[in-house]
């Protein structure tokens, strides 16, 4: 008698911790859900425009409001280009969804070559995303980051990737031969950098994504490389799903030196 009660309490607490993850598993959902929401008003994309050539910006990467809602970050490498002086062209961000997005111009007044950072004044306030502090996630943590991937080609959609935090590593990647290395490698190299590897599929217009805790929304690193199987033009349909993500930290310190003014 007493084996088969231990059977049956075996068997529903089984039954119970099956009921109890999938009850977790459906309020994270939920929570992402809520948080995407929330973060998806204060990311947008990056562009140029050049108003005597084209109807509209062409897209260059991601990026995501900060500070007072009057500042964004970026990669450097999304804004490293030189605006030519002889004709009307500036960097704009575009917040918005489809159709309906604001062209908000930006300004490039501080960057960080050597963490791929760069920060944009807007001429007009949007919702600023929360920074979470300075210290490394461990390895596992779930995270999101939102931008977009193939810029507008069908108009400005905001996607949504979601994955785990699964290494930390030096920040740099591996080249296939000493003729492949670069200063800017080298230079990584020599430091005790470090950034997140992702388990998560990023693509070329994802630099400069906020990448957030899934429950908090509160930003942990951002977007800076994608590793690409073939070729950048292949990199839709053949994505290698691992990407890099430049800690948070070095966005505090960006800021800071910036001197920008804080979300109250």
């Amino acid at each position: 008698m007493k084996l088969i009660m231990s059977g049956k309490l075996t068997h529903f607490t089984y039954l119970l911790c099956i009921a109890f993850s999938l009850f977790s598993h459906a309020f994270a959902d939920q929570k992402l859900v809520e948080t995407v929401k929330v973060v998806t008003k204060g990311v947008g994309a990056i562009g140029i425009f050049t108003p005597l050539e084209a109807k509209a910006p062409s897209i260059m990467g991601s990026g995501f409001v900060v500070g007072d809602g009057s500042y964004a970050i970026t990669n450097y490498h999304v804004v490293d280009k030189d605006l030519d002086p002889t004709i009307v062209q500036y960097y704009v961000f575009l917040s918005g969804v489809g159709q309906k997005f604001k062209t908000i111009k930006a300004e490039v007044v501080a960057f960080d070559p050597l963490h791929d950072l760069a920060l944009l004044k807007l001429s007009e306030k949007l919702p600023p995303l929360t920074l979470a502090n300075d210290e490394l996630l461990p390895i596992g943590t779930d995270i999101a980051f939102t931008g977009f991937p193939i810029g507008a080609v069908l108009g400005l959609f905001p996607a949504t990737h979601r994955g785990i935090v699964a290494a930390i590593t030096p920040d740099a990647i591996p080249a296939k031969g000493a003729d492949q290395l670069s200063l800017k490698m080298l230079q990584r190299l020599g430091t005790t950098q470090l950034i997140y590897q992702l388990d998560a599929t990023a693509y070329p217009g994802n630099s400069g994504s906020a990448v957030y805790d899934q429950r908090s929304g509160q930003v942990v690193g951002v977007i800076n490389k994608v590793i690409v199987k073939d070729t950048k033009e292949s990199a839709l349909s053949s994505p290698s799903g691992i990407s890099y993500a430049v800690p948070v930290k070095y966005v505090h310190e960006l800021i800071k030196r910036a001197k920008i003014p804080q979300q109250n």
